[in-house]
């Protein structure tokens, strides 16, 4: 398949959607957020521990956004406002806290609108619902998510130890004895889609998976490092197969804590495996036909939907798959 035929089929990436303004210039602005806390338009999402309270509605999963009113004590984070002007806050403090929920079920698989009741309300994060979520309830979940887990690993300041403040909406820490200011980390990391001069793909398993769970190449990028030599690093570290013609396909955050995944296709001059035992339990190279067989026999699992690796796979396949992890 052509590359430009495969780069419109990466298509929209479920965690990169967003449908707000995310209203840097008014982050400093005390006045104008304490305004837009006191406005009933506004509307929080709590989040504990990357997990949000998500109901089901109309046949759709929804974010449950509370007025300001009724939102829990904790920290509170500036999302962004939306083309209606409504603002959006992210609160971190336990779900148990927003009382007017009513009862609720934790989940950890991924779900599908089929399996949700109408009215059900459900503990859930990304991995869960994130392919479920309208565009602007995904945005707000994944920022909220990215935030509180930066937030929850950044209370003393790594210079001193002194406890740090939360300043311009969530979006600075500030420590009070040396004035340093401390901003949300993101850690970069390429994943990528090798193939070999036969267009076989390279699928691989972590030492942590169980069988038959697999998927493509990925690492975090290393000081000093542009994303094309550690695109060719990693695989020649991983698996012992060298790449060149490393072509950007897309990019997505992944919050799981601080992730922003740059996915790529690279072209293999090798094809023998010498696996890092401690990365990689098993590498493979599949023909299209033959990933078709060992996902219709459940012999393969492929990464969930909201994930990049799926859209590559998917992209160098030439359509969608079936047979998430």
């Amino acid at each position: 398949m052509e590359i430009a035929a495969q780069e419109e089929l990466l298509g929209p990436l479920l965690l990169a959607r967003s449908a707000i303004d995310r209203s840097a210039a008014l982050r400093g602005d005390a006045e104008w957020l304490e305004k837009a806390w006191a406005d009933t338009a506004t509307r929080v999402v709590v989040i504990d521990d990357g997990q949000a309270l998500v109901r089901h509605s109309g046949g759709e999963a929804k974010l449950v956004l509370l007025p300001t009113a009724e939102a829990p004590d904790g920290e509170r984070y500036l999302l962004g406002v939306d083309a209606e002007g409504i603002a959006y806050f992210a609160v971190a403090a336990p779900l148990a806290d927003s009382v007017h929920t009513g009862s609720f079920n934790r989940i950890v698989a991924p779900l599908a609108s089929s399996e949700l009741e109408e009215g059900q309300t459900l503990t859930a994060g990304l991995r869960q619902v994130g392919a479920m979520l309208e565009d602007l309830d995904a945005g707000l979940l994944v920022y909220a998510v990215a935030l509180e887990a930066w937030h929850s690993t950044h209370e003393f300041c790594p210079r001193c130890g002194s406890a740090t403040e939360v300043r311009a909406g969530g979006h600075v820490r500030v420590c009070p004895k040396d004035n340093s200011q401390h901003f949300p980390r993101v850690d970069p990391a390429v994943i990528m889609l090798v193939r070999d001069e036969d267009d076989r793909c390279l699928l691989a398993r972590g030492p942590q998976w169980p069988e038959g769970r697999l998927s493509v190449l990925a690492g975090f990028v290393e000081p000093g490092e542009s994303l094309e030599h550690a695109v060719a690093r990693e695989v020649v570290e991983e698996v012992g197969v060298r790449v060149v013609e490393p072509r950007y396909m897309g990019s997505q955050p992944w919050p799981f804590p601080r992730s922003l995944m740059l996915g790529f296709f690279a072209r293999a001059t090798s094809t023998e495996f010498v696996l890092d035992a401690e990365e990689i339990a098993e590498a493979h190279w599949f023909s299209r036909a033959e990933l078709l067989a060992a996902v219709e026999s459940g012999e393969v699992r492929l990464p969930p939907e909201v994930s990049i690796a799926r859209r590559l796979i998917e992209a160098w396949y030439g359509e969608p798959l079936t047979g998430d992890w």
